[in-house]
């Protein structure tokens, strides 16, 4: 037996930094041991395998080029929402683009009533219900977003709240949509608590989310601007499959349906510009800011539809309360 003691466990990791340090060689180095653990796992051949080993080292060697990272101070979801609420509706944005579809294909099916948007943002999904007839309450922790909010839907009731406590009466609404947005907070328990409060018996919660950047990521390093324009990042979680079910199923919420998004193509071409973009890419180079994942994209084009083709992007969940 041998008398070796074990060695004890290091700190967990810190989950809810107060700063992070975004190093441009960690995405690309990352994206090329996402596409190796694939090689390795016989989802492509020998050749592809050294191919990608050449380009690690072509990396570590284009260092000085590529820069370093800068830290990243944390901001308030509130502050982040509220610089990204003049662009947040841009075309080009596939998250939103495919999300929507998924959404909306079910929110098309429900009976018209008192619908509840959650962290409506800039009005996508209420503005929709507006259009099937439903009368529209949303919900918003950003002045900005909900500024835009109003002004796309006038005749809608909008206030400023935390979804913690949201501002209606239990048993009020017939439809509750939550829009990628569940990523900001670590527990969802509470939330869908206050979901299930003010639905009304049989009415319907719909709850889309992100999926995170990479495979295994505990963490999604949401990168923006505050108010001023200084960078800053939102706290975001990837929460697994079994954390909505085990927030809501207590509840009295049952699942009527679950969908991911995967795309089953390329993320980007041989020049790792997006296949949804009308001009090439620049190449990220070294500066003092943050740095541009896209821009990124041409420097490892091959890994980086490696980590993307197949990877779900977002989830959409159809839940009913219980009668």
């Amino acid at each position: 037996m041998s008398s070796k003691q074990p060695h004890p466990p290091g700190p967990a990791p810190d989950l809810e930094p107060s700063v992070i340090h975004p190093h441009p060689l960690a995405y690309l180095l990352g994206l090329q041991g996402v596409a190796l653990f694939r090689s390795f796992n016989g989802e492509f051949d020998r050749a592809y395998a050294e191919a990608r080993i050449a380009e690690v080292r072509a990396l570590l060697d284009a260092a000085d080029e590529i820069g370093g990272g800068v830290d990243v101070p944390v901001i308030d979801t509130a502050e982040g929402y509220d610089g990204w609420a003049p662009s947040y509706d841009q075309p080009r944005n596939l998250m939103l683009e495919r999300e929507q579809v998924m959404v909306h294909r079910i929110l098309d099916t429900l009976p018209v009533g008192l619908a509840l948007d959650v962290a409506c943002g800039t009005a996508r999904h209420a503005a929709h219900l507006a259009r099937l007839g439903h009368r529209v309450i949303g919900v918003d922790a950003s002045p900005g977003m909900l500024a835009v909010a109003r002004a796309k839907l006038p005749e809608a009731e909008f206030h400023q709240a935390d979804w913690h406590a949201l501002p209606v009466p239990d048993d009020h609404v017939d439809t509750v949509v939550c829009g990628l947005a569940l990523t900001h907070v670590r527990d969802m328990t509470p939330v869908f608590a206050e979901f299930a409060r003010v639905l009304r018996p049989l009415g319907h919660l719909v709850v889309s989310d992100s999926r995170g950047l990479m495979d295994g990521a505990r963490l999604y390093p949401m990168v923006f601007e505050d108010r001023d324009g200084n960078p800053g990042f939102m706290r975001a979680w990837v929460h697994p499959t079994s954390e909505y079910l085990q927030a809501a199923l207590p509840r009295g919420l049952r699942v009527l349906g679950c969908e991911e998004y995967a795309g089953d193509r390329d993320l980007v071409d041989a020049s790792g510009t997006e296949l949804i973009d009308d001009e090439p890419v620049r190449r990220w180079t070294a500066r003092e800011e943050p740095a541009d994942i896209y821009q990124l994209h041409p420097w490892a084009p091959v890994a980086t539809n490696a980590n993307f083709r197949g990877k779900p992007s977002c989830i959409v969940w159809h839940f009913q309360r219980e009668g």
